[in-house]
């Protein structure tokens, strides 16, 4: 639902700009608008995972070392944004990406792992207890 809804916004903010921001030329035009619908589509790539993670009430199909990657990945963008001289777009598209991180953080602390669940190659791990948080959200919901 959300790349519905991004190209219209998009369209809709590209022709505001058009209108209302002083630009060098149509090619400066052009290509801020594109930058700018490159960092709202990023977000609408990332934004699934939440939702996906939210509704399975589990982080199993999401491995620690990916996590791990996002870490560095987001740790290194954040130092760059702040010691180079950059668009404000890039920067605010830094912050977006902390903010999924985090709560990817927090999705991964309060569901767990579903170990009986089958991760995207079908395997499974042992049949154990659930982590702390999500028997304590299990126990909650019944």
């Amino acid at each position: 639902y959300v790349a519905w809804v991004l190209p219209p916004l998009m369209a809709g903010r590209s022709l505001y700009t058009v209108v209302h921001s002083q630009h060098k030329s149509w090619y400066s035009w052009v290509l801020t608008s594109l930058v700018s619908a490159v960092y709202s589509f990023g977000f609408a790539q990332q934004a699934p995972q939440l939702f996906i993670n939210y509704k399975l009430k589990s982080t199993a199909h999401m491995p620690w070392r990916t996590l791990c990657y996002k870490a560095l990945n987001t740790f290194i963008d954040d130092l760059f944004a702040f010691i180079i001289k950059m668009p404000t777009m890039h920067r605010l598209s830094c912050l977006r990406d902390d903010v999924i991180f985090v709560i990817y953080i927090y999705q991964r602390y309060a569901y767990g792992v579903d170990s009986k669940r089958a991760n995207e190659y079908g395997q499974c791990e042992e049949d154990g207890p659930l982590p702390e948080p999500a028997r304590l959200l299990a126990s909650s919901d019944s």
